[in-house]
């Protein structure tokens, strides 16, 4: 029999731990936390009965240039920041023409803005493959009063929360004007991840050890020794609470005596950057061969119980859920759980699971999994209780982590399909809501057949920003999927490979004309 009060007494003290780290105000690092959680664990201003009256608080228009499609960085938030003009809770977002802006989060008045000086030139002209842009969502280091952040032409720059001047570096952390995703920060290491080759890197995971800021360790684990498997997720690396870095890689050749990953999850040794293990699927080779990537969506880490997890999913539509202490088993191709949600015709874009997966504990201390799914559903998919209609364009899947009653290891049971959804990113969960943008990109890559086949002509940036349609925040419930809330015409444009923040009450989103958008419920 199950002791209630011991289940809640553990969630209680797993929720204080984490307040410890992170105070209601902060959303430091994109998907909220290392693990890439994206749940807002101490926010207690939003819940499912107050979020029917979120409105459009403020919005405003930071100085940058949309290129290739992207324009700002999903946002990160610090609270109590020692400004000139006093304490404030700060948004900050990056800018594809290389700057940086902080934003007071109360009024929406720019506090400070910087532009970055790119020391180089690149060799080739940027389109939305290989942008030449600066790409990472930054993270915030409360501890040292910093924000980091990777330019265009691969420098690390760690500026000023207040002032925007810079107290680290530059350094050089990547090679100029590859293709960079979010940065990840634990215990003074710096992570991001590289994908696609762009400006001739290698596809790997790079850290900077910032412990003594004189004599910084750069380090990198290259998983394909040509220009595949790249790591592409959008919150780049994840790191478990046991301090272990996780990714998953994109199509390549998969040889590990050769240290090649292409199409697997690997766990490494956070200072060394040592594979320690992986997981690669039974059909690697189909994934490989029909540009099917497993890195199109980062891994969420999460525990329940006595387990810890790692999920994630990819262009296939297939949605695996692994034992983050022995990833895919004895053999290395065991999951805990694996199904088909999207994709029937294994096509390489417009389908399956994009972005990255999030994770909610509830007060009964039962673990959720939330999953962005472009497209219809599979006729493969589970069946799932609660459903909230069709499905055409896209939707969030949500599963609830129970234990098998054979095996006695962690699975997964589904429990709500969303509304239909015009394209949805990874979503942010707060006080028993999940928040996802429905962000209305066009998601068309090539033109012919979208089963990949060599000669097929890649749109241009201009072709790929026709056929959009304008975002829009929703709502809803996180144990059943019921829309509480949606934004309507209050965003102005679409959005490319962004992200939400959630702190103070407050959501914050972004769009392709450079605007940053803040939503909350108005105090009477």
């Amino acid at each position: 029999m199950v002791n209630k009060k011991l289940v809640l007494s553990l969630v209680f003290v797993v929720l204080i731990g984490r307040c410890v780290e992170l105070a209601a105000g902060d959303w430091p690092t994109f998907g909220h936390d290392p693990q890439r959680s994206g749940y807002a664990v101490n926010e207690t201003k939003l819940n499912a009965q107050n979020v029917q009256h979120l409105s459009l608080l403020w919005k405003v228009k930071v100085k940058n240039e949309p290129r290739s499609l992207t324009a700002l960085t999903a946002p990160v938030v610090a609270d109590g920041v020692e400004t000139p003009q006093g304490a404030r809770s700060v948004v900050y977002v990056a800018g594809s023409s290389n700057n940086v802006t902080a934003i007071d989060a109360a009024t929406g008045k720019i506090l400070w803005s910087r532009e970055i000086e790119t020391r180089i030139l690149p060799k080739h002209p940027g389109m939305w493959l290989c942008p030449n842009n600066l790409n990472a969502t930054p993270t915030i280091d409360a501890r040292r009063g910093l924000i980091y952040v990777i330019s265009a032409d691969g420098a690390l720059y760690g500026m000023d929360l207040a002032t925007g001047k810079t107290k680290f570096g530059p350094i050089e952390f990547v090679p100029p004007f590859a293709k960079d995703w979010s940065l990840n920060l634990w215990h003074g290491i710096v992570y991001t991840s590289v994908s696609q080759g762009c400006g001739g890197t290698p596809s790997g995971i790079y850290s900077m050890d910032i412990r003594n800021p004189q004599r910084p360790t750069v380090r990198d684990l290259i998983v394909e020794h040509g220009y595949g498997a790249g790591i592409w997720g959008r919150g780049g690396v994840t790191i478990g609470e046991n301090g272990r870095i996780y990714a998953a890689t994109g199509d390549g050749p998969f040889d590990p005596a050769n240290g090649d990953y292409g199409s697997s999850v690997i766990e490494a040794k956070p200072q060394s950057l040592k594979v320690l293990d992986y997981y690669s699927p039974l059909n690697f080779r189909e994934v490989t061969k029909y540009d099917l990537d497993m890195g199109a969506s980062s891994l969420v880490w999460f525990a329940y119980r006595n387990f810890n997890l790692v999920a994630g999913g990819g262009k296939e539509g297939v949605l695996y859920m692994l034992n983050a202490g022995s990833l895919g088993e004895k053999d290395h191709q065991t999951p805990l759980y694996r199904h088909r949600l999207s994709n029937d015709k294994l096509e390489y874009e417009q389908y399956g699971i994009w972005g990255g997966l999030s994770s909610w504990m509830d007060t009964k201390g039962e673990a959720w999994l939330y999953v962005p799914v472009w497209g219809q559903a599979s006729k493969k998919a589970p069946k799932f209780p609660i459903t909230n209609g069709p499905d055409p364009h896209g939707s969030i899947m949500a599963f609830r982590v129970v234990i098998d009653p054979l095996t006695k290891q962690p699975t997964l049971k589904p429990a709500w399909v969303s509304r239909d959804l015009d394209v949805p990113d990874p979503v942010a969960i707060a006080g028993s809501v999940v928040f996802v943008l429905s962000t209305g990109e066009n998601t068309q890559q090539t033109v012919g057949s979208a089963v990949i086949y060599h000669g097929q002509k890649t749109l241009s940036d201009q072709q790929k920003s026709e056929n959009t349609h304008r975002a829009v925040l929703y709502a809803l419930d996180a144990k059943t999927g019921k829309t509480l809330y949606q934004s309507d015409s209050d965003i102005e444009t679409w959005t490319h490979f962004s992200g939400l923040a959630i702190a103070s009450g407050h959501v914050y989103v972004v769009d392709h004309d450079s605007n940053l958008y803040c939503f909350g419920v108005p105090e009477n």
